[in-house]
């Protein structure tokens, strides 16, 4: 009786993860197998074409996401999270900070987290385009309504982001798993009609095809690999669920309900002799059309949902450690830690994704811009996890081996993709260069403030000897100043000495430590250390999967030191750089330019760290890069 409750835990976190976690590679079908008819030379495809291109499918489907992710890469976690930043974060650590440990390493996982911001507005374009497309399979004819009709749902989409998914997350696996076994039984179905097809399981028509005929099999393996993208997602979403009920969602229902799917597809083309030029729709019986393209939309809805949601929480990830500049991240759920809205990131994905819809119009075009990005990420992911591995302590034969294994197939993924970048591969490209180059232009930026306040700031014995020589004001109350580095004093209280001539009774000098692990322990919050008459040194840290909050977690240390009654009157400080290009500074004025626009259109420190507005007093420094 008691394991009853904890069977049916897991029960709906298996479910779940079919919604979060695999809504994108199960939307696949919808347009994966069309794309990869296009490449034959004739409509009817002989059948060693048919058959191997399937092999391809199933092959793919086996090592890429049943060995290499299922298998091997959720292993590579950091403290229970994954995702590419997660591997940024613990091959950048060193000291609780991101540097340059790792060196390439770094840079090239910082550039596929950038690859994740293309593919978080292709996939809802193409997703939901697809599926709006069998209006037209159902009624035979082009309708003019597609276009319009996909952009209304795609802004609804973003519109509803504010709310959070939490309303509908409850319904998001349910309707996964109907998804799933709509999937299973459409491919049953199909496979009846034509059960040679089953042949296909066997890898040698996959080799005979690439043998045959190499030149068609390299431009069908870019739409072989239009069945993998979410693969990522496992291992994005690993914290969220967990690596079992990820695997059971995967072996029990995603993986063979998508097998079953794409053999009926190939059963279907193979009967009517290359009659069918959208055999996922054509699947349907007569009289579930309509059913089947509204049953896909809310599908697609849900993938992009998921996807959309990973993209704010990398952005959150990528603030924490100091990638990106702050930006307003809004908590939509009490319950669920993950969902969140980033306003910023959501309106400047809306304009994209419109803008793909109406550029590419369909989503055979769009599929040229899908694959590039996701390919890139791959081949990233792998040197990066297999280090990690390496770290974990892995035997050096195992990670060689693995590497012999996985990358092949990622760099041919990676090759046929790469033919398609004039056709649409660009978008994403160039966007990640975008994104990967604000990145490194932050961090620069970042370093040299670091470097000019610590050259121009002052040490606690300085602090000491100042308080000791001079007639200082000590006034009733506690002053709160915020430091930027663990060890000195902010750059804001000498200033504030200067003009004031006065200091508060009690003062905490408070430094913010982001760590490179998710989730800081309550026990490991904070530190105290008092370095003076009633002046204490307190850090508090913070993981990259939490929202700072100074107010909430300062209270408890203020108890401890006896000052809980002036905690609600404290008084916070805290630097407001003006930056400014200089001409003999060490960054290129350009990058210069481009770090104070970014800078100073970032929210402001005291909205980001919670501090009560009526309670916080900002002074200015001109710092001149």
């Amino acid at each position: 009786m008691t394991e009853q409750p904890n069977t049916n835990s897991k029960r709906a976190m298996t479910i779940a993860a079919l919604g979060i976690v695999f809504g994108d590679i199960g939307t696949s079908p919808i347009y994966a197998f069309r794309e990869g008819l296009t490449a034959f030379s004739q409509p009817g495809a002989p059948q060693l074409q048919l058959f191997g291109f399937l092999s391809m499918i199933v092959w793919s489907l086996i090592i890429m996401i049943s060995g290499k992710y299922l298998s091997v890469v959720l292993r590579a976690d950091n403290h229970g999270e994954g995702g590419i930043m997660a591997l940024v974060a613990r091959l950048g650590a060193s000291g609780g900070e991101l540097s340059r440990f790792g060196g390439w390493l770094v840079l090239a996982g910082i550039f596929g987290a950038a690859l994740l911001y293309g593919d978080g507005t292709i996939t809802p374009a193409i997703s939901v385009l697809s599926a709006i497309e069998g209006i037209e399979v159902v009624t035979g004819t082009s309708s003019p309504i597609v276009l319009p009709l996909t952009m209304s749902i795609l802004v609804g989409l973003f519109l509803f982001q504010h709310v959070g998914t939490g309303y509908i997350a409850r319904l998001f696996g349910p309707v996964m798993l109907v998804w799933f076994l709509c999937l299973a039984v459409l491919g049953i179905l199909g496979i009846l009609a034509d059960p040679a097809v089953l042949a296909a399981l066997n890898p040698v028509w996959a080799i005979r095809f690439a043998a045959s005929d190499p030149g068609t099999a390299f431009l069908v393996l870019g739409a072989v690999f239009l069945v993998l993208t979410g693969g990522e997602a496992l291992y994005a979403d690993l914290g969220h669920f967990g690596a079992g009920p990820i695997r059971k969602a995967w072996f029990l229902i995603a993986f063979p309900s998508l097998l079953l799917n794409y053999f009926g597809q190939a059963a279907l083309v193979n009967s009517s002799k290359g009659a069918v030029t959208q055999p996922f729709f054509a699947l349907a019986p007569t009289g579930t059309e309509y059913a089947l393209v509204g049953l896909a939309t809310l599908a697609t809805i849900i993938a992009s949902q998921a996807v959309i949601s990973g993209v704010f929480s990398l952005t959150r990830q990528a603030i924490q450690l100091d990638l990106l500049p702050r930006m307003r991240v809004v908590q939509t759920s009490e319950e669920s830690f993950g969902q969140v809205y980033v306003p910023a990131i959501n309106w400047l994905m809306a304009a994209a994704t419109l803008f793909l819809v109406y550029h590419f119009k369909s989503s055979s075009n769009l599929a040229s811009a899908y694959g590039i990005a996701i390919a890139i990420t791959m081949v990233l992911t792998t040197p990066l996890v297999l280090v990690v591995l390496w770290r974990q302590g892995w035997p050096r034969w195992a990670i060689w081996a693995l590497a012999l294994l996985f990358l092949p197939f990622d760099l041919a993924f990676l090759a046929a993709n790469s033919t398609k970048i004039a056709a649409g591969g660009w978008y994403p490209l160039g966007l990640a260069v975008l994104a990967s180059g604000i990145v490194l232009i932050w961090r620069r930026g970042r370093r040299e403030i670091v470097d000019l306040t610590r050259a121009n700031g002052m040490s606690v014995e300085e602090l000491q000897d100042q308080l000791r020589k001079r007639t200082t004001i000590r006034t009733a109350g506690l002053g709160i100043f915020l430091a930027s580095h663990r060890h000195e004093v902010p750059t804001c209280l000498p200033h504030h000495l200067r003009r004031n001539r006065a200091l508060h009774e009690h003062v905490v000098l408070l430094h913010i430590e982001s760590r490179t692990i998710p989730r800081v322990s309550a026990e490991q919050r904070t530190s105290i250390q008092v370095i003076g008459k009633n002046i204490y040194r307190v850090q508090l840290e913070y993981g990259f999967f939490e929202h700072v909050d100074v107010p909430k977690h300062l209270s408890p240390v203020l108890g401890e030191l006896g000052l809980a009654e002036e905690a609600g009157e404290a008084t916070y400080y805290l630097s407001s750089d003006v930056l400014l290009p200089g001409e003999h500074g060490t960054m290129p004025r350009w990058q210069a330019a481009i770090f104070a626009f970014l800078n100073r259109n970032a929210p402001q420190a005291a909205a980001y760290f919670r501090l009560p507005p009526a309670n916080t007093v900002e002074i200015g420094l001109r710092i001149m890069l």
